[in-house]
């Protein structure tokens, strides 16, 4: 079985295609994408990855789609193809959370990712949540996995690893893929953990 996995939730995105033989994936190729074109690219580079293994869309059986944390228009533009691709193609979809696939990747409990403003996407065993910089010393007693320098200068006890990828999840999401353990594509949305910039700054009605 084919599978496409996409990630576009960090400064930079990834798309992979893995093959599914019994319980093993075999990963086939990915293709990194440039952050903040994603829209423009995603289409172009799965034509092209597909291209160069001789395969065509309609042998994509599944995707696994990373719906965040991350940047909300990246996030946004990854989710919204998985979605109309599964819809097309009617093929199932596993979702997985970037901060579990970066604690997998670092064998640890807890993951965290930079959020900006002071603040960080936080994962402690299954919950997830914003937190504040100067809420660390409470919030986060264990090893934390992080991909980022900022991150790993705020955590005490932080694993930096390499940021994941689609490869990564897709490898992490093999024993939900032979679960089908599949999201409801109706209902398939984002996981910002936090709200669009435009939602912060908006200005109440009737206030300057």
């Amino acid at each position: 079985m084919i599978v496409l996995g996409i990630d576009t939730c960090g400064p930079s995105g990834s798309i992979t295609l893995g093959r599914i033989e019994g319980c093993s994936v075999f990963l086939l190729a990915q293709t990194g994408l440039a952050g903040k074109t994603y829209s423009a690219q995603l289409v172009p580079a799965l034509r092209a990855l597909l291209a160069g293994q001789n395969l065509g869309i309609a042998n994509v059986k599944a995707i696994v789609i990373v719906n965040g944390p991350g940047s909300f228009t990246g996030v946004r533009v990854g989710v919204s193809s998985a979605k109309g691709l599964a819809h097309a193609l009617q093929i199932p979809v596993v979702v997985v959370s970037r901060l579990e696939v970066l604690a997998h990747k670092a064998d640890a409990r807890s993951a965290a990712l930079d959020a900006g403003r002071g603040e960080f996407y936080f994962r402690d065993g299954a919950h997830e949540f914003l937190l504040a910089a100067k809420d660390v010393p409470s919030a986060a007693s264990g090893s934390v996995a992080v991909c980022e320098e900022s991150a790993a200068r705020v955590f005490p006890n932080a694993i930096l690893v390499d940021p994941p990828t689609a490869a990564d999840a897709l490898t992490f999401a093999v024993p939900r893929l032979l679960a089908h353990d599949f999201a409801d594509i109706a209902t398939l949305d984002g996981n910002y953990l936090r709200r669009s910039d435009a939602e912060i700054f908006a200005k109440t009605p009737g206030k300057v």
